[in-house]
């Protein structure tokens, strides 16, 4: 079984990168590992020198996150490769994990975008499976300095409630790892390349979900070395306010039916109580 992944790069730390891409190439599958690179000079191509199944693609014009995998993405689809691995540089896994994931995908046509339970490097469990967004979501998670309101509201969007050990239907899968079916992407569409950079794995969660399961799948973790990059820049925090309005104004900001059955379904099946 043929299966590609693609990792976009901005001026990433070598030691960092080089995790992911062994992370990857560490297996007896068919593979292919594209390295786009949206740095300004291509100092990285460096990377693709060590193995033959990675091509490096030197994209300084940085179109974007999403933009930039769909460079991988619709090679993957031109190809019939059957998957596609979304993986950010800054994850890597034991060898084992693709290997695991695709038996599973294999297993389970129904199903077009997976998420393996993601760890910290402590160990800890990131909670980035998550509720479909609304403004207040957002916009509390990013201004509102409550800590107690706070753990209140991510119990909730972020599903802390659950213990991330049973596999089941999530509504939102991070875009630090995102398994994707290519069959299920030719009827649900790539990343939109209207977002730069944030919420474009939001939007494309929604739009897979409506035509297949998006699955967390905890029967194997990878590690991410998550940073919050819109907390520390306020170039950045620009950058995804400006992704919160091209997301809301696609798919509603209050009034969003299918956010709300989608949600209220999740929070069911996961047995959520009001507290």
């Amino acid at each position: 079984m043929k299966l590609n992944a693609s990792i976009v790069l901005y001026n990433n730390p070598l030691s960092m990168i080089q995790k992911a891409i062994e992370s990857f190439l560490n297996t007896s599958l068919d593979i292919k590992l594209y390295l786009i690179d949206n740095s300004p000079t291509d100092a990285l191509r460096i990377l693709s020198s060590s193995d033959k199944r990675i091509e490096y693609i030197h994209n300084p014009a940085n179109p974007g996150f999403g933009s930039a995998h769909n460079i991988a993405i619709k090679k993957s689809i031109d190809e019939k490769v059957p998957y596609h691995l979304v993986l950010n540089p800054d994850v890597y896994f034991d060898r084992g994990v693709v290997e695991k994931i695709t038996e599973y995908m294999d297993n389970h046509p129904d199903v077009g975008l997976l998420m393996p339970k993601v760890l910290y490097p402590t160990g800890e469990i990131q909670t980035i499976a998550r509720l479909l967004p609304t403004p207040w979501d957002l916009f509390a998670r990013r201004f509102v300095p409550i800590k107690s309101y706070l753990e209140q509201l991510n119990r909730r969007y972020e599903l802390t409630f659950f213990d991330y050990a049973t596999i089941t239907e999530i509504p939102f899968i991070s875009g630090c790892f995102m398994f994707l079916r290519t069959d299920t992407l030719k009827a649900a569409g790539c990343f939109d390349e209207n977002f730069f950079m944030y919420l474009e794995d939001a939007d494309l969660s929604r739009r897979i979900g409506k035509v297949s399961k998006t699955v967390l799948y905890p029967d194997v973790s990878i590690y991410h070395e998550y940073q919050r990059g819109s907390h520390r820049s306020f170039k950045l925090l620009m950058v995804f306010i400006r992704s919160v309005f091209t997301y809301f104004n696609k798919h509603g900001w209050f009034f969003d039916s299918y956010r709300k059955n989608k949600n209220q379904q999740t929070l069911k099946q996961l047995g959520w109580r009001e507290r």
